[in-house]
Order: structure tokens, then sequence, then C-alpha cells
């Protein structure tokens, strides 16, 4: 899922006030300047955005990681507990830390803490979760930030408006910017290529159609260009196929939780986790509704697909 990453990057990278300001919720602070985020480690890790701003007179850095789903190979309290280490030690700022979540359902078990309990060695390490699901989409639109539009599919839509006419209403919010043409097209692409998160990828190509800016998208901007050089097309329907597999872990691992007890999820997740097949997790989730006991799922889990 580079694509999203490379989109997400992007915005925050040309508009970190309005990143800011959605983060912390405040006006007043000024950004001094978006550093490079590859921490030197024996292996080289690449945090996804990280800004030097003044609060209140104060130097300090905001930290914000994209994530299109759950962060499964090591646990996203951990690679954060990482970052912001990593970060306090080259630049001896205070940090301000966020993951926002990008797909629906994404991020649900994530607390916002890395913590290790033992006497005389304890850590803590907390970070804001941001699942955009949640988020008022129609407030962004209306809060005159632009670098967030491209979001916006992803958020909440209002009360009683389809996911259709959602994104409809966000592309004519971005049309009807104070901006130039070229960004704004620039913009739709954003837009376009994130909704693959939350859309099929023929529905969005198929609404953008409609409401007459596909022409301008391919022709005008450069970043859809790039994108598709890239093979974007390919990209977009690989993010939506894991998204859906995330997607139905997470349904699994929820469904054992409510079903029989809550460390149930924590006995089967690293197997389940490990599962490519999509038609097998769906049989999994079929048998984590269905089955009696934990056993009888285990013995589901034993079983060859």
């Amino acid at each position: 899922m580079a694509e999203y990453d490379t989109i997400s990057k992007h915005l925050i990278q040309t508009y970190p006030d309005d990143f800011i300001r959605f983060t912390l919720g405040r006006a007043d602070i000024e950004v001094l300047e978006v550093l490079e985020t590859e921490q030197p480690t024996v292996e080289a890790r690449r945090a996804d955005s990280l800004i030097r701003v003044r609060i209140e007179g104060e130097d300090a850095l905001i930290h914000c990681e994209f994530q299109t789903a759950d962060s499964t190979d090591t646990p996203m309290s951990r690679r954060m507990a990482g970052y912001i280490g990593r970060a306090i030690e080259r630049y001896g700022l205070p940090i301000f830390s966020f993951v926002i979540y990008l797909r629906p359902g994404a991020g649900r078990r994530d607390k916002g803490y890395y913590i290790q309990e033992l006497p005389g060695h304890r850590v803590v390490v907390e970070y804001q979760v941001i699942r955009l699901s949640e988020i008022d989409g129609q407030a962004i639109i209306e809060g005159g930030h632009p670098g967030l539009l491209p979001f916006a599919p992803l958020m909440k839509p209002p009360s009683g408006v389809s996911v259709d006419a959602w994104l409809r209403q966000c592309l004519h919010a971005t049309e009807a910017l104070p901006l130039d043409a070229s960004t704004k097209v620039d913009m739709m692409a954003g837009m376009a290529i994130l909704g693959g998160i939350s859309y099929e990828l023929s529905t969005v190509r198929r609404i953008i159609s409609q409401e007459g800016f596909m022409d301008a998208i391919m022709r005008e901007s450069s970043f859809a260009q790039y994108l598709t050089q890239q093979g974007i097309d390919r990209g977009i329907e690989q993010g939506r196929e894991e998204g859906i597999r995330e997607s139905t872990i997470e349904d699994i691992l929820d469904v054992l939780e409510v079903r029989f007890d809550a460390d149930a999820p924590g006995q089967f997740a690293g197997r389940i986790r490990a599962i490519d097949d999509l038609q097998r997790l769906k049989q999994l989730h079929r048998a984590a509704v269905q089955v009696d006991n934990l056993d009888a799922f285990q013995h589901a889990l034993d079983a060859e697909a």
C-alpha cells in the first residue's frame, strides 16, 4: 500500500498547518520545518512525518504515522515507542505523536500506548489514535483546510447521506476551493486514489467520470500521472484486497472475544494473521460464529482449508 503512504506523506508535507490544526485542535502553532524522517539505526527506519513547530514560544515535534490497516507483524504500540524514542534521542524536544488510521475498522485495538511494567524499569509511551471513519467529514469540508480534503471520503458522512453522494460532495467541495486549477486536480487525484481504501475502484471511477472530473485529473494532475506510471490501478486493487483481508481477521478476533473469552483473540491471533488466503479466512469467520466452544474453533483452525 505504498501509494496510500505516498499520497498521505505528500499532503502532510505540503499542508503541515492543516494537519497540525487537525491533530492538536489549535491554530496558534508556527511551523518551522518538515524534518527528514529517516532514523539512523542498524536497520534504517523511516517515520511518516516529523514536523518541527513552535508552541507558545517553545520548540516541539509533531509526529504522524499513517496506517491503512492494523500493524500485524509488529504491534503499533511497539513501533510508536521506537519512533518516539529515536526522535527524542535525535532532537531532544517534546513530541506530540499520532497514528492516523485510514481504513474503516482499522485501529480498533490500538489503545494509544506502550507500557512495560517491570519494577524499577517502568516504561510508558503514549500517543493519540485517530480513526478517520470516526471523524465528522462535514466539519472537515467546512473547516477550510484543503490539505485534509483528499481524506474526507474516508470520514463519517452527514446523517442520511449515502457513500456515493458523500464522495460526490467531497469532489465538489474540492472544486470550490479558492486554489489554482492544477492544485485542485492534484487533490482530486489524491482523493480518487485514497477513496480506493473504502470504495470499490469501479465506483470511484464511475462517480468521478459522471461528475466530469476524470479527464482533468488524468490530463492535468502530475501526481496522478506519476502514480499511473507506477501501476496505481494494480496497487489500489491489491490495497483494497488487503483491506478486506485485514477486516476479516479483525472480525474473526472480535467474534471470538464476544462469544467466548476476552483472552481468546490472543490465543489464535498469530496464526490467523499469518493466513493470506481470503477464502480460508472467511471459512474461519463462519466457524467462529457457528462453533460451540474454543476447542471446536481450534479444530477448524487446524483443519486443512
